[in-house]
């Protein structure tokens, strides 16, 4: 017996790993192209518009389909789902690699994307099916929220390294190589499963989750460059929240929904979900900021600005596994409102920084961050999979990894135009850029990237008293735009602490893990109502 129970120990072991190594894999993705961006300009001579889409176009086909193959994976099988995402993201991979012009970039990133939405719902959803037991299940998926976490996080770290001794094609070549060893040992290691009813596809709640879904990723994507108040944005707003609305309504007509939207009546689900929202909106900003600022500010090589991420990625991997263990024990509400105040904490410092913050105080403002991710993000993911049956898992892992995407995609629009805007004014006021010519302000006022390009010709032209107000000027500005989206970013944390601590509950009235395909809509009803009456009236965890 014991023998019997150590194979099967071995083999959930020898799942979680593989689950993993294709989770990083699509992780790296995620980040790892960034420090590419200049050499990229350069090869392609690609405008800022270009190099937003090269990161862009993963992102928003990644976000758009997610929901959509999470589903389909539960339908016809999640094992195949896997192997299918990972070889579509590893031919994107070995296509964008050998790309000749940005638009091809382009192009292969989204075939990336589509893969990466086969894979991501899909390695959660078979974890969950693996780990059946609530403690085991949130080890489980601390490891697996410890790889995602580190995997954005370390995204410039291989990048950068691989920029310093090869072409930013090798970057590409990385993830195609990891995506082939996954899928290798994937097909030997991990069994199929799928929900046993096998119920109809829902073609109708198919088609319209990826037009909400991309429709409002594309609007977010866009409105910094149309203006958030723009009819354009306004408009892409007002036509996402129609066909959401119009996916909700259809969902609740349908026998076999794709989505069950009375999961929505479950807090314990949709404050969960923000939550994760909450966390990647910060996470996402912060590496749009901070790699900006080691690179342009304090001139670090791509691989040195990699390496500064080592603190952030070490702390999210030891807050992912503690995170988890310690909302079994305490309870998800106290676990992840604590982790989005320890991310509150690490913007209101960081948005402190100067051109001379010693590294030493940089990696101490990084702990928090780490901390706050991991002690926010895998708690709330296993919360969001323990209120779903596990024959719905992929749906269920669709929606945290589409929350996790859009949340991330508003952190990089949203504090991205909080930063522009007052880095736009601040240059614009700055006594050192006062005496340049027109034309030289207002290429720096674009972007510190720009003014950085403008400071270097400024030199080799042999004008070093211009160059250096450039310089100086851009650098200020950039300051003063880091710190006004590091204090938004804290507004934002702080909003996500406080719906944690008054809508998430402490823990499940009951798992509902248990429950079946066929569990009629009062059983989930009444979890949803047994959670927000644990939520009001048990403060203190009960074993």
């Amino acid at each position: 017996m014991n023998s019997i129970l150590e194979r099967r120990r071995t083999s959930r072991t020898a799942v979680l790993l593989v689950l993993c190594a294709a989770t990083l894999a699509i992780s790296l993705a995620t980040t790892a192209i960034n420090v590419a961006l200049p050499s990229l300009a350069l090869d392609f001579q690609a405008n800022n518009r270009e190099l937003q889409w090269i990161v862009d176009a993963y992102n928003l086909l990644f976000a758009t389909f997610v929901l959509a193959f999470g589903s389909l994976s539960d339908r016809y099988g999640r094992k195949g789902a896997l192997l299918l995402g990972l070889t579509i993201f590893g031919g994107g991979a070995v296509g964008a690699s050998f790309a000749e012009s940005s638009g091809q970039l382009i192009v292969w990133q989204a075939v990336m994307g589509l893969g990466a939405a086969f894979v991501y719902p899909t390695t959660l959803s078979i974890l969950s099916n693996v780990f059946t037991e609530r403690a085991e299940k949130a080890k489980a998926i601390g490891i697996w929220g410890a790889t995602t976490g580190v995997g954005v996080a370390c995204g410039p770290i291989l990048g950068g390294w691989l920029l310093e001794h090869f072409w930013w094609g090798s970057v590409f070549l990385a993830l195609a190589t990891g995506a082939a060893i996954a899928i290798i040992v994937s097909a030997g290691v991990v069994t199929t499963s799928r929900d046993p009813s096998t119920p109809r596809i829902d073609v109708g709640g198919l088609i319209l989750s990826v037009l909400a879904v991309g429709f409002l990723v594309y609007t977010v994507i866009e409105a910094p460059e149309h203006g958030w108040a723009s009819a354009a944005t306004l408009g892409g707003f007002v036509g996402a929240a129609a066909l959401l609305f119009a996916l909700v309504m259809w969902e609740r007509k349908q026998i076999d929904p794709m989505i069950d939207v009375r999961l929505f009546t479950n807090m314990r689900f949709t404050a969960a979900s923000a939550s994760v929202t909450f966390a990647y909106f910060a996470l996402f900003g912060f590496i749009f900021l901070i790699s900006q600022y080691f690179q342009l500010v304090r001139e670090f090589s791509p691989f040195e600005t990699g390496l500064k991420f080592i603190p952030v990625a070490a702390s999210i991997a030891v807050g992912s596994v503690l995170g988890t263990m310690l909302a079994v024990k305490l309870g998800n509400k106290l676990i992840v409102t604590l982790g989005l105040v320890l991310f509150t904490t690490a913007f209101l410092w960081i948005s402190t920084l100067s051109q001379s913050t010693s590294y030493a105080e940089i990696a101490l403002q990084m702990i928090p961050l780490g901390l706050g991710l991991g002690l926010t993000s895998a708690p709330a993911t296993e919360a969001i999979m323990g209120a779903v049956p596990l024959e719905k898992a992929g749906i269920g892992s669709g929606m945290n990894d589409a929350t996790r995407e859009v949340g991330g995609t508003l952190g990089v629009a949203i504090i991205g135009s909080v930063y522009a805007s007052l880095y736009a004014s601040s240059l614009a006021a700055s006594d050192s850029a006062q005496a340049l010519p027109e034309g030289v302000k207002s290429v720096a006022g674009e972007s510190i990237g720009a003014a950085a390009i403008a400071s270097d010709q400024l030199r080799g032209g042999g004008d070093q008293i211009a160059a250096e107000a450039v310089s100086n000027a851009a650098n200020s500005a950039f300051l003063d735009g880091l710190a006004a989206g590091s204090y938004f970013a804290a507004g934002v944390t702080a909003l996500g602490a406080i719906v944690a601590a008054f809508f998430l509950p402490s823990r499940p009235k009951q798992e509902l893990t248990v429950h079946h395909a066929d569990a009629p809509a009062a059983t989930i009803a009444a979890d949803g109502a047994a959670d927000r009456a644990s939520n009001s009236k048990n403060t203190t965890p009960v074993r």
